[in-house]
Formats: C-alpha cells, structure tokens, sequence
C-alpha cells in the first residue's frame, strides 16, 4: 500500500471552494448559518445598494468594487470585519465587549445581534469610503 505524502493530506485537510454566499452558509452548522444570514439580510435590506458575494473564500460585502464588511465562521466563533482600523477605533468603546483585532472582531456564534451597532459599523465604512468614491 502506497504511503500518503504530507502534500497529499494537506490537499484533502482545505476547505472546499464556494462559487456563492448561499453556497458558503449552507455549509455552516445551524446556529452558525443563522447568525451570518441575520447579519448579511440586516445589512443588504438597510443598504440595497450593497452587493454581497465570496471574496477569499468567505461572504464580503461590497460597494462599486470596494469592501464595506465581511462576516465568516470560525470553530468556536464569527468575526465581522469592517475593513478599516479607523472604523474599528472609532467604535472601540461600542465594541470593548467583544474580542477585537486591527480590522474585525468577534462575536459569538448565537449573537443577538445588535442591529444598530452592524448598520453604524456599515454607515462608517460607507462614510469613509465616499471620500475616494
């Protein structure tokens, strides 16, 4: 019998490729797929002007071609990234609960989402990029 390479078993340990958002939240457990679809249909119904689709493997929300958020799912947690450390500043007091790096932070896998805290992340995303739009 054939003994598997290192590079063989990487091959099979990579996450499959997704060709869609709805692709992408099928693929998460319940609970998960619940809380990243609360958190894109809160977002593509207050800004329709939004388009979402996969971007490096997970949904990303866009705006003429430039990144306004991003939400994907971890084992143990979601993080929601707003593309831009000024906006993650700028709401550091509104976000101290939450575990928070340089361009996203995390929220649990059952959040009760806190629904003006997302559209003012969005709106402050949006904000900053109508300065080079």
């Amino acid at each position: 019998m054939k003994k598997q390479t290192t590079q063989d078993s990487r091959k099979e340990k990579k996450p499959p490729r997704f060709n869609s958002v709805e692709d992408y939240l099928k693929s998460q457990d319940p609970a998960k797929e619940k809380t990243l679809r609360s958190v894109i249909d809160l977002i593509l119904a207050e800004f329709p002007e939004l388009e979402p689709k996969i971007s490096w493997n997970v949904p990303t929300i866009h705006k003429k071609g430039k990144y306004v958020a991003g939400i994907c799912a971890y084992k143990n947690h979601l993080t929601f990234a707003p593309w831009s450390p000024r906006v993650i500043e700028d709401f550091q007091m509104r976000l101290e609960k939450f575990v928070v790096n340089r361009h996203c932070f995390q929220i649990p896998v059952d959040w009760k989402i806190d629904r003006e805290l997302v559209k003012d992340l969005v709106r402050a995303r949006l904000a900053e990029l109508s300065i080079g739009l």
